[in-house]
């Protein structure tokens, strides 16, 4: 079973999520001692150093990138870009669980993003669990309400951005490494960060902030990875809702590591989201299982 391609994908994102998740803790714990911009350089420095090295051993320098992958890798890689920013913006603003939660409709912009770009059919029960899932966004959100954080908007504008990310690397065609995809994106960030670190203060980096950048650096080049190899491995609509692991994940951390605990509302809505993409998955299940008995007898 594991070794089917809708399986493996599953792992891969699962390892993904918990990865970057670790990566988002290791990140807010530097918020109160280092600046946004020198955080993300320092961290993406070190990340770019390492897989160069690994990119090196893999040969990955030695694969000629077809014309047509070089400019979905300069889509991946400027999402990658904007993203890192939003999603930083708002984890160094806000709760770690709250910032996860918003993130877990990811499964569900990718599935509606892949009907409208890929022409991936799509029935109303799945449209309906969007729709639903949103709704759940917005509990999450709740905008105009009482205590309505702003930079939930950078982690709703980071959700789609990343959604664009996910689908340049399901483009990709196979002959491109994951390797070369991930050092991509690490450069593209770092040098962005760099470039606007240029006009903020840097301060010393003690040797607690040293080690949570060495840690930060150890997990995101995980999740780089198996966020690349994940978007090409398996159906992505079966794939996507696994993304739900980094949401139990911030829930463990955002409790022993920060202290934090999402409110009623916030739970509530991220059970939503949780319940539509789980939706989402049955419903593809039930229509792979449909085809099955009429591909054989044509088949045959």
């Amino acid at each position: 079973m594991i070794n089917s391609p809708n399986m493996r994908g599953a792992v891969l994102m699962m390892a993904s999520m918990i990865a970057f998740t670790v990566n988002d803790a290791y990140m807010k714990s530097l918020s109160d001692e280092v600046p946004l911009f020198q955080a993300i350089f320092l961290r993406g420095l070190a990340t770019c150093v390492f897989l160069f090295f690994m990119a090196w051993r893999t040969g990955a320098f030695r694969v000629r990138i077809p014309r047509r992958d070089i400019g979905l890798v300069a889509i991946r890689s400027s999402a990658e870009i904007v993203a890192s920013y939003l999603f930083i913006s708002a984890l160094f603003n806000m709760p770690i669980a709250n910032v996860t939660a918003i993130l877990q409709a990811l499964p569900l912009t990718v599935t509606l993003a892949s009907a409208v770009v890929f022409r991936e059919a799509i029935g109303w029960r799945r449209m309906s669990a969007i729709l639903v899932g949103f709704f759940g966004v917005l509990l999450i959100v709740r905008p105009g309400a009482e205590g309505f954080n702003f930079y939930s908007v950078y982690a709703i504008l980071a959700v789609l951005v990343i959604t664009v990310r996910d689908l340049a690397a399901r483009r990709l065609s196979v002959e491109v490494p994951s390797m070369a995809v991930a050092l991509s994106a690490a450069v593209a960030v770092a040098l962005f960060a760099g470039i606007a670190s240029i006009g903020s203060e840097w301060v010393p980096v003690s040797g607690k902030a040293a080690w949570q950048l060495s840690g930060a650096t150890l997990f995101i080049v995980g999740g780089y990875l198996f966020s690349v190899m994940t978007m090409r491995v398996g159906a992505i609509d079966f794939v996507a809702p696994f993304r739900y692991t980094s949401l139990l994940c911030a829930l463990i951390l955002g409790l022993f590591v920060f202290g934090e605990w999402p409110d009623k509302l916030t739970l509530i809505g991220s059970a939503i989201v949780v319940a539509t993409g789980a939706f989402t998955l049955y419903r593809e299940r039930r229509i792979v299982q449909a085809r099955e008995p009429v591909l054989l007898r044509t088949s045959k």
